[in-house]
């Protein structure tokens, strides 16, 4: 795709100066949602559990599921566990052993040795645990947490931007939220927040418990090995003029604090964030009011970042 550089005066901050990478053919906020919301039912299977959805297969990984027919039933309109599979704990020793299986047949790429909830919904109707390296394989829901950090400054609202380090397995070097990770089913939202805003920017705990949740925004994207039916829990967290992010855990090469104005011309114009940090900042612009209703495609906007198809419904034997 051909790129053009360009450089733009910041609307409010004249003295500010920045480069943007910017797509010549791909321009605007809503194709962000539209990027993540991509994906082919005809390419996969759902996928059940004691008749309950909670998620879906490409084909291929249900023809390698049909080597343990004791564990999977194989039809042509879905994959289930079988009866007698029964229980969280007996559910998760067998998924383990065939992610184990597929890992040493190339079939699953990593295994990251994080659990998370395999549900038809909520977190808390878990069916089973499954490595966070196989979710997207398997196609279930994952939940994240995000979190903004913003700074009120004589110049006007600011937020911390943190750039992946390179040696990410995904999106290296890319733009990403301050704080940003997944949610293990065995964590409570509070206290893997406090995890992750330690490891990622070193926020004290006492300053995230001030982090304010603001909802959640939803999307599903067909991968090259899956789906990826994802929800992210979002936070605001104001922080004092005085804090500055540092990372602990080697996954941020860089914290930088920019206007809001200019995380909006970088979204419109360009690809600079990691994808699904978008939908967390159009989200954030939203609702303090930095993108008004007068922008094309707002009430798109604000229903595509809830617009998540996803698993859910119960199987009609």
């Amino acid at each position: 795709m051909q790129l053009m550089m360009i450089s733009a005066k910041i609307e409010n901050f004249p003295d500010t100066d920045f480069e943007i990478k910017m797509p010549i053919s791909e321009q605007g906020l809503l194709r962000h949602i539209h990027d993540l919301n991509r994906w082919n039912p005809d390419h996969f299977l759902p996928w059940y559990i004691a008749n309950q959805h909670v998620g879906y297969v490409k084909h291929q990984l249900a023809d390698a599921l049909g080597q343990w027919p004791d564990y999977f039933s194989i039809r042509d309109d879905n994959v289930r566990f079988i009866a007698g599979v029964d229980g969280v704990e007996q559910r998760s020793r067998i998924l383990d052993e065939v992610v184990q299986a597929l890992l040493q047949q190339g079939v699953i790429e990593h295994h990251l040795h994080e659990n998370f909830a395999v549900t038809p919904g909520s977190r808390d109707q878990s069916l089973a645990r499954l490595d966070r390296g196989a979710a997207t394989h398997f196609g279930i829901r994952t939940f994240g947490q995000h979190v903004n950090g913003y700074v009120r400054t004589r110049q006007g609202m600011k937020l911390w931007t943190a750039r992946r380090s390179a040696d990410r397995i995904r999106f290296p070097n890319m733009l990403d939220n301050l704080v940003a990770g997944g949610l293990p089913e065995n964590l409570s939202l509070l206290d893997n927040l406090i995890k992750e805003c330690k490891e990622e920017a070193d926020i004290p705990a006492d300053l995230v418990k001030t982090a304010q949740p603001v909802g959640a925004v939803s999307y599903c994207r067909e991968t090259a090995t899956g789906l990826k039916p994802d929800t992210l829990y979002c936070y605001d967290l104001e922080l004092p003029e005085s804090f500055v992010p540092q990372n602990t855990d080697g996954e941020v090469a860089e914290f930088q604090l920019l206007p809001v104005a200019q995380i909006l011309e970088l979204i419109r114009h360009s690809d600079e964030f990691k994808p699904n940090c978008n939908l967390v900042n159009l989200d954030f612009l939203i609702r303090h009011g930095l993108i008004s209703p007068d922008e094309p495609d707002y009430l798109e906007l604000v229903s595509g970042l809830h617009g998540l198809t996803r698993p859910g419904q119960v199987l009609d034997e």
